[in-house]
This record gives structure tokens, C-alpha cells and sequence, in this order.
């Protein structure tokens, strides 16, 4: 127990700068410096919470714990170990940059920074949140401001694909509130760790089949309704594919800023949910469904790459192409589970680092793209296509440079942080599943073709006559994205800088799943 609650005043702290920057008025210019004051401030007791962690401490560290509502058995609990301080960091480096994407917001700038405030709290948290009646209200009600994020400040279809994404979403959670009430039925509690400890002593399934097993419902059919109805709430919001449609519009008609909380850390409470809940209290059930899920996976990395190929818009490109990362998370976390045979533990741990490291990179990495894609956009009428580009090394080279080395660290450049989760990921598969990686290394050819035919249509060739009038970055705009090209170069050079910390995190969670 921690004497300051940390978690705690970290979650308030963009809540409360909401309610400030709403006092602004109309005042876009105060608004929006006001609300990256309040996300930078935050980025700040992030990095205090890091420099106090011990990576070597397998227990939940800078936890707090409060009575809350008895009967429902819920109270208030929050703690991080590795996994929940990477996803606090993520989402503290990742508000300042979609704030700068949202920098020329003047249309009623004081609700959209507060909006975005109020996203980045709900981040915070759900990924501090252990128990799941308090974590399930903060990942309700982020999907609130997202809502309005897109529908008020998005694109020409920013209803139906705003609607889109409510509804999707919201029948996943529907999913994961029923296998809870279920849970809850059985275990008289929603605390995680405590539901996890029930599951890897096998008690847990029991209890919950003789509540809920009857002469048409046998046991280990209730079982696995129970887990598929808390594993459609996690891929939708991941999403794995078939659950993924909600997504290229969602991110294809949010302005910008929107699409770069959506995509660096939003997509990340789907991977967290399928490591934090999922797989402790589901663990029997998820390697039963082993091979489905491994197929789950691969789908969702090669359909999605393909899909990537077949665009036009820049904004839809990457938007499956995130898709495609995130599958990468998948097939390692789904590999890794159940692992047998020698070195397998050793093999699974390598794969669950990938994933963790993998989560974080691609937070940043697809941030830094759509932030330059937002750049792009504003200097040529709000355009986006491929073919309405052209020779922008010549015209404007820093952009061109440094959205270059962005694309480069999602193709997995060595050298840039993209390449050394997705290395670990496939080490780790390749003696777990080989199938499955093998399968799945078409989907690195495909990233390949589809990344590298964006840079050449949109940076080489002739320069068209949109571009040639086309301004480079400001001091502004390079002071907004070169601490995130810094860090790709810092991370893809030292991964143990992050790798050091989620260690003793990763052991554990290996530790219940090998058999």
C-alpha cells in the first residue's frame, strides 16, 4: 500500500482538467494549451510511478484499496505491475500527440480537448482498475467521449461510422457484463485476482457449471458460453478479425487527434483485457479453443494486410494495417497459452514479451503515422489519397523524413522499435505454432509491399501541383512529433529499457499457462 494514492490522483488528474478547460469559454487557444498542460502534467506523474517501480516485484505495486459496495461485491482496487504501468505510458506519451494532431481544432475547442481529457482519465483508469465492476465503468464510459469525438468533429460519414462503433462495442460489453453476472453467481466476487486464483485452482468453472448447468446445458458447454461471451467483448475492441468492421470507418471519419487516442491506446485495452482478465480466469478454456483462436489470429494478420493493400485512403491504409499489427499481439498471446514440451516456458516468455513490447510500439508507431497523415491532410484541403500525392521529398523534406522513418518502424525496420517486439513474437511462435507463424509471415511480405508503396507514390515521382504549394512542418509541428521519433530510435536500439520492467510481469504470467 502505497502513503499517496498515485493511481488514484493520476485518474483524476485529466478529469479535473476537463472540468477546467470547459471553463475556457470559446477561448480555442486557451483551451487547448490548457488541456496539454493537464496531459503533459499527467505524462509527468507517469514517469514518477516508473522511476519508482521495482521491476523486480512480481505483486501489484502503488496499490490502494477501499470498501465500496459490499453487495455487489465490488470495491474500489487499483495497482499496477509491469503490463498496467506500460499501458499508463503508453496512454500519457499518446494524448500529447493527438492534442498537437488537434492543435488547429477551433470549432467548439473547448469541448473537444475536454472530450479528449476525459478519454485519456477512463484510460488511466481501466488499466489500474482490479476489480471488474470498478474497471467495467471506466470501459463504459470511455466509449462516451469517443463517441462524440467522432460524431461532432469527424468526416462526411461521421454518423453511421460513429454509430458503427457505439453499437459494436457496446454489444461486446453487453457480453463481458453477462459472463461476470455469471461469475459473480459462482465466486460471490469481481476481483480479478482473486477470480484468477479460483480459476487456477480449478474451483472456479466448477462452481459456475453447477449454478448454471442444466439437463440441456452441460457443463462444459456453460463453460465455454461463458467464455465466449466474455471473448466477444475483448475482440471487438481489439479487433480480431471477424469482429474488425466497426474500425476503418471509425478511424477513416474521426478527425485525427481522435484517431490517434483510438488507434495508440484504445485498440490497447482490448490486448490488455485478453491479458489482465481473460486468460487468468479463462485459462482451461482458451487453450481448449487453442487452434481456433491461433486461425483467429492469422486471419486478422494477413485478411487485414491485404485489406491495407487493396486502399486508396492513407487514413483506411493504416487503419487495417493496425488491425494487422494487433494480430501479432494475438498470435502470441494465443501461442503461448498451454505451451508443452521442452523450453516451452522459455519460448512462451520470449512471445509474451514480444506482445507487451509490441502493444507499446505500435501505440507510438500508428500515433506518429496518423499525426503526419493529419499534417498532410492540412496542407492540401483535407485530401488523403494516394494518388493525390506525389514528389513530397522535394517539397516538403522534414515531413518526408520523418513520417519516412515512422512507415519504417511499422514495416519493422531494424534499428527502429517496430522490429524487435515482432522478432520476439516470432520466436517465441515459431517452436510453439509453427504453422501459425509460418502462415503468418505472409503477413509481413504484405505490410512490406503496401508500406513501401506509400512511400513511393507519396514521396517520389513528380511533384503534382497540390504539393508544390505544400509547406513543410512548422517549428511547431517538429517540436510535436520529434520526441516520438526519438523514442523509436531509443527503443528499437535499447528494447530493455521497456523489456526490464515487464519482465518479472511476463515470468508470471508464463508461469500458469505452460503445462
Amino acid at each position: 500500500m502505497t502513503t499517496m494514492p498515485m493511481l488514484s490522483l493520476l485518474t483524476l488528474l485529466p478529469a479535473v482538467g476537463a472540468a477546467v478547460v470547459m471553463l475556457c469559454g470559446e477561448r480555442a487557444s486557451v483551451a487547448r494549451r490548457v488541456a496539454l498542460g493537464f496531459s503533459l502534467l499527467a505524462l509527468g506523474v507517469v514517469l514518477v510511478l516508473w522511476s519508482r517501480f521495482d521491476p523486480s516485484v512480481a505483486a501489484m505495486q502503488f496499490e490502494e484499496r477501499r470498501a465500496w459496495v459490499a453487495l455487489l461485491g465490488a470495491e474500489y482496487r487499483v495497482g499496477v505491475d509491469g503490463m498496467g504501468l506500460l499501458m499508463l505510458l503508453l496512454s500519457a506519451v499518446v494524448t500529447p500527440l493527438a492534442m498537437a494532431a488537434s492543435w488547429k481544432v477551433k470549432e467548439r475547442a473547448p469541448l473537444y480537448f475536454a472530450l479528449m481529457l476525459l478519454v485519456e482519465s477512463c484510460l488511466f483508469g481501466a488499466f489500474t482498475a482490479l476489480n471488474f465492476f470498478h474497471w467495467f465503468i471506466f470501459w463504459e464510459i470511455g466509449l462516451v467521449p469517443a463517441y462524440f469525438l467522432i460524431r461532432l468533429w469527424g468526416g462526411a460519414r461521421r454518423a453511421p461510422a460513429a454509430m458503427q462503433f457505439l453499437v459494436y462495442t457496446m454489444v461486446g460489453s453487453v457480453g463481458l457484463l453477462l459472463a461476470f453476472l455469471a461469475l459473480f453467481q459462482a465466486a460471490h466476487t469481481f476481483d480479478f485476482t482473486a477470480l484468477a486464483a479460483m480459476a487456477h485452482s480449478g474451483q472456479l468453472m466448477p462452481a459456475v457449471t453447477a449454478k448454471l448447468a442444466t439437463h440441456r446445458f452441460m457443463p462444459h458447454h456453460v463453460a465455454m458460453l461463458v467464455f465466449a461471451a466474455a471473448f466477444l467483448g475483448f475482440a471487438v475492441k481489439v479487433p480480431l478479425v471477424p469482429f474488425h468492421t466497426w474500425l476503418p470507418d471509425a478511424y477513416a471519419e474521426a478527425p485525427t487527434g481522435t484517431t490517434i487516442l483510438l488507434t495508440g491506446a484504445m485498440s490497447k485495452m482490448g490486448v490488455y483485457g485478453f491479458l489482465r482478465v481473460l486468460a487468468p480466469i479463462f485459462g482451461a478454456q482458451m487453450v481448449r479453443a487453442r487452434t481456433p483462436l491461433l486461425w483467429l489470429a492469422v486471419a486478422t494478420i494477413v485478411l487485414a494486410g491485404f485489406a491495407a493493400l487493396a486502399q486508396k485512403d492513407l487514413k483506411r491504409i493504416f487503419a487495417y494495417s493496425s488491425v494487422n499489427h494487433l494480430g501479432y499481439c494475438m498470435l502470441g498471446l494465443f501461442a503461448a497459452l498451454g505451451a508443452t514440451g521442452a523450453g516451452a516456458a522459455n519460448e512462451s516468455a520470449a512471445a509474451m514479451s514480444g506482445v507487451l513490447l509490441q502493444m507499446f510500439n505500435h501505440g507510438l508507431t500508428a500515433a506518429t503515422v496518423f499525426l503526419c497523415i493529419g499534417y498532410l491532410e492540412s496542407r492540401i484541403g483535407g485530401l488523403r489519397g494516394l494518388d493525390d500525392f506525389g514528389g513530397l521529398r522535394k517539397t516538403a523534406p522534414v515531413l518526408a523524413g520523418l513520417m519516412g522513418i515512422a512507415l519504417f518502424s511499422s514495416l519493422g525496420l531494424p534499428g527502429l522499435n517496430g522490429f524487435v517486439g515482432e522478432f520476439l513474437i516470432f520466436k517465441g511462435v515459431f517452436p510453439l505454432a509453427g504453422w501459425a507463424a509460418s502462415v503468418s509471415v505472409l503477413g509481413l511480405l504484405v505490410t512490406a509491399v503496401f508500406i513501401l508503396g506509400v512511400i513511393q507514390k507519396v514521396f517520389a515521382g513528380p511533384v503534382t501541383a497540390r504539393v508544390a504549394a505544400m509547406a513543410d512542418l512548422s517549428v511547431r509541428e517538429r517540436v510535436a512529433i520529434a520526441p516520438a521519433i526519438a523514442l523509436m530510435f531509443v527503443l528499437g536500439l535499447c528494447p530493455q529499457l521497456i523489456l526490464g520492467t515487464v519482465n518479472t510481469t511476463v515470468l508470471q504470467m508464463v508461469q500458469g499457462w505452460v503445462r
